[in-house]
């Protein structure tokens, strides 16, 4: 049977959110933690809000495989092993695909997929070389379900599937497991990078009314990586009882 305690766990996307509600349940069953994000000053009131933690956080942003490879060298450095990577930078623009919003396309494809990659790509050396890992990323519904001015958002967590499977397949022999964790609506401010103002405030009222709880999906990170490492929970999906979709 695994358990979290002593575990060296890198969170990606680690500021607020998801990633700041595992930071803190991961911390409370002890585990040894390295945690990133671009806003340090929410790293850092994180850090201090956990005074009995094994927590060190490094500014990063996820789209630079150069910021990727100095988190996982920073865990290696500190604690000597990586033993799960959990991937949960993202973003959520919303719109038409006939506004034709080419830097939001971009933005969605460097953060939600290529981070994704860059985090897989700096972990995973280390976790062949331990014959041992896990890898975690923060996929979404919006990965199985396809809706009106999401397709470019759901195209990028339909691919993340598709990375999360193949980094399955391909490296079970090196017993590195691979799971996503797909969230219905989350009250998170992953609602803040919609820039129409009326889909905005729609999903906003959406999260705030029939939303899951960051702790809640931090709750079903913590079962995966809690589980034996001869089983794989290859995927987790989190909805709040009375969404649709």
């Amino acid at each position: 049977m695994s358990t979290i305690k002593e575990k060296v766990v890198v969170i990606m996307g680690a500021s607020s959110g998801i990633g700041e509600a595992t930071t803190k349940k991961l911390a409370q069953q002890g585990a040894k933690l390295v945690i990133a994000a671009r806003r340090e000053d929410r790293l850092k009131a994180l850090v201090k809000s956990l005074p009995n933690a094994h927590i060190s956080y490094a500014v990063a942003d996820v789209t630079n495989e150069g910021d990727a490879q100095a988190v996982v060298d920073l865990a290696v450095e500190k604690y000597g092993r990586v033993d799960v990577l959990f991937n949960n930078a993202g973003v959520m623009p919303h719109a038409p695909l006939s506004e034709a919003r080419f830097d939001e396309w971009r933005q969605m494809l460097d953060i939600n997929i290529m981070g994704v990659l860059n985090g897989i790509a700096a972990v995973l050396p280390i976790m062949q070389k331990q014959q041992s890992g896990q890898i975690v990323t923060t996929d979404s519904v919006a990965g199985h379900v396809v809706f009106q001015q999401g397709a470019v958002y759901c195209g990028t967590k339909f691919a993340v599937r598709a990375i999360m499977e193949g980094l399955r397949q391909e490296e079970r022999e090196n017993n590195i497991r691979s799971t996503i964790i797909s969230p219905g609506t989350v009250d998170t401010e992953l609602h803040t990078t919609i820039n129409d103002p009326e889909r905005r405030k729609w999903v906003e009222a959406l999260q705030r009314t029939t939303g899951l709880k960051s702790s809640d999906v931090a709750d079903a990170v913590a079962y995966a990586i809690s589980t034996p490492e001869t089983v794989v929970v290859s995927e987790i999906i989190i909805r709040p009882t009375k969404q649709v979709d």
